[in-house]
C-alpha cells in the first residue's frame, strides 16, 4: 500500500462497511466507470458525505485482480508523481491521482480529493442489489458495482452547504460538464482532418452519438462559448445547457435531484418541465414569479465569470497540445511497439510528419502522454456550484460571495469532480474514437450520412 494513502478512521480505529451499513447508503447517479451513493444514515463520520465505487462491465465473468495498480508502462508515466506507482489498489492510485496531480493543477481549493474507507464483500453487494430499480436500465446492462473492491472512496457531498442544511437555510447546486473547450492547434492533425481546427469536438461528437441513437435531439450547447471569458456567450452556454440538459447540466436541490437525469440523459426542457423546475425554486431563489429559472441561470453565469475556475481547467485541457493524432505516436514509442497508424498511412508527406514524434526521446514521449492524459481527465470532469443564501444580506468581504441584485446575496463553493485516472490503454480507444467522429462528420458535409434529407438536417444543426 502507499505509505501516505487516506483511509477513514474514528477514534483511531479504521471504518469497515460491513453488510449492515448498506441500508444507509442510496443511489445519487452514475457515470461510466463510477456509481456514486449518498448517505442517508445518522453516523457523524460519514453526514454530509458520497461515496464512489468503481463499476465492473457486465460481460459474464469476473475480473482478475492484478496485484498492482498499474501496467509496466504506466510505471514508466507515473514513476515521478510522489509515490503514485508504489500504489497496489487503483483505488487509492486514483485517489492518490487526484491529490497530487489534479489538486496542484485545479487548486486545492477546487478539488476535494476524499478519504478510501475500506468497504465488505457483503456490504458491496447488498448495496448493488439496493441501488440496481433505481438505475437507468442501460446502465444496469453495461455495468455493476464491483464487488471485489477493497475501498470505496468518501467525498464531501458538494451539492450542499451542511451547516446550512441543518440550519435550514435551503441549497442548491448546479453540475455542469463543460467538455473540451478550445479548438485543437496541432500541427500533426492530417490534411483529411482539418475540420477539426474549425469545429468543436463536442459538436462533432454529438452527431456520432444521435447517428447511433445514443441522444434523440442535438444540443444547442457550445463549450466555446461557456470558456469564452464573456458574461454574455457564457449566460448563453448556460440557458443552452438548461435547454438541451443532455447528461451535462444538472441541477439538486439540498442535495436531492430536481433537474436534468440521474446516470442518463435528459431529454430537452419543454414547458412542462420548465414549469415544475421554476416552482421548485421558489423557496430558494425568491424571485418574483416566473422568474426564478432566469435568476438562476444568471447566477451561474455571475459564479463562473467571477470565479476563474473555467480558465484553471482550460489551461489543464490545454496540456493536450498535440492531439490525438499526435499523442498516440508518442504512445506507441513508450510501449515499444510498431506504430499502428504510421502502417496505415499511404503518403509520403504524412509519414514524414510523424517522423519527428518517432525520432523523440523517451523522456519527452513520456510527457506527451502523461500531459494527454492528464488533460482527458479535464476534459472529461463536472463542475459542482452550490449556493446559499446568506441570512444576513449585507455584501460583506468574501470572495465566495455573488450578489445577483440589491439586497440578495449569495454564497458559493465550486468543486471540479470526476477527476478519474484515465488507464493509458484508452489512448487507443481515444484515436478509434476520433476516427468515428471525424469520419461521420466528413460524411454530413458530403451529403452521404443515411437519405439526403438526413444530411441536410445535420449539416443545419452543426452550423448553428
Amino acid at each position: 500500500m502507499c505509505d501516505f494513502q487516506i483511509r477513514g478512521r474514528t477514534h483511531g480505529m479504521e471504518i469497515v462497511l460491513k453488510e449492515k451499513d448498506a441500508v444507509d447508503w442510496v443511489y445519487r447517479g452514475e457515470g461510466a466507470a463510477n456509481i456514486v451513493l449518498a448517505y442517508t444514515g445518522s453516523s457523524p463520520a460519514f453526514i454530509g458525505k458520497v461515496m464512489r465505487i468503481q463499476k465492473a462491465p457486465i460481460n459474464g465473468s469476473q475480473r482478475a485482480r492484478s496485484p498492482t495498480a498499474f501496467t509496466k508502462y504506466e510505471y514508466l508515466l507515473w514513476g515521478d508523481i510522489g509515490n503514485l506507482v508504489s500504489c497496489t489498489d487503483r483505488d487509492i492510485a486514483a485517489q492518490t491521482f487526484v491529490q497530487h496531480v489534479m489538486s496542484p493543477l485545479l487548486g486545492s481549493k477546487h478539488v476535494d480529493a476524499g478519504k478510501l474507507v475500506k468497504v465488505s464483500r457483503e456490504f458491496l453487494e447488498l448495496a448493488e442489489k439496493e441501488v440496481s430499480s433505481q438505475r437507468p436500465s442501460w446502465r444496469v446492462n453495461t455495468g455493476k458495482i464491483d464487488t471485489q473492491r477493497d475501498y470505496a472512496l468518501i467525498l464531501s457531498d458538494h451539492s450542499i452547504f451542511l451547516h446550512g442544511a441543518l440550519d435550514g437555510e435551503p441549497c442548491i447546486s448546479v453540475e455542469i460538464k463543460p467538455k473540451c473547450g478550445f479548438i485543437p492547434f496541432s500541427r500533426f492533425i492530417s490534411h483529411g482532418n482539418a475540420v477539426k481546427r474549425c469545429m468543436t469536438r463536442f459538436r462533432m461528437h454529438q452527431a456520432l452519438k444521435l447517428h447511433q441513437e445514443e441522444i434523440s435531439e442535438f444540443s444547442d450547447y457550445d463549450p466555446l462559448d461557456l470558456f469564452s471569458g464573456s458574461k454574455d456567450r457564457i449566460l448563453k452556454a448556460v440557458k443552452d445547457l438548461f435547454s438541451t440538459p443532455q447528461n451535462n447540466f444538472r441541477v439538486f436541490l439540498n442535495g436531492s435531484l430536481i433537474f436534468g437525469a440521474l446516470g442518463g440523459s435528459a431529454e430537452n426542457t419543454d414547458v412542462i418541465v420548465g414549469e415544475a423546475f421554476e416552482d421548485a425554486l421558489k423557496s430558494d431563489v425568491r424571485a418574483d414569479i416566473g422568474l426564478c429559472t432566469t435568476s438562476l441561470l444568471q447566477l451561474v453565469t455571475e459564479t463562473l465569470y467571477k470565479s476563474g475556475v473555467l480558465d484553471r481547467l482550460l489551461e489543464v485541457q490545454k496540456l493536450d497540445s498535440l492531439d490525438i493524432e499526435g499523442a498516440i505516436h508518442a504512445y506507441y514509442d513508450v510501449i515499444s511497439e510498431p506504430c499502428v497508424v504510421c502502417g496505415q498511412l499511404n503518403e509520403d508527406e504524412e509519414l514524414h510528419r510523424y517522423a519527428s514524434l518517432h525520432s523523440l526521446p523517451l523522456d519527452q514521449s513520456l510527457r506527451i502522454v502523461k500531459n494527454f492524459l492528464i488533460a482527458a481527465t479535464a476534459k472529461d470532469c463536472s463542475l459542482m456550484i452550490s449556493f446559499r443564501r446568506r441570512v444576513c444580506e449585507e455584501w460583506g468581504s468574501s470572495n465566495n460571495t455573488i450578489r445577483l441584485e440589491p439586497g440578495k446575496f449569495f454564497d458559493y463553493k465550486a468543486h471540479f469532480i470526476d477527476l478519474d485516472l484515465k488507464p493509458m490503454k484508452k489512448m487507443e480507444e481515444y484515436y478509434e474514437l476520433d476516427k468515428k467522429i471525424v469520419s461521420l462528420y466528413r460524411k454530413i458535409e458530403k451529403g452521404k450520412v443515411g437519405d439526403i434529407s438526413n444530411a441536410k438536417f445535420y449539416k443545419s444543426k452543426l452550423g448553428k
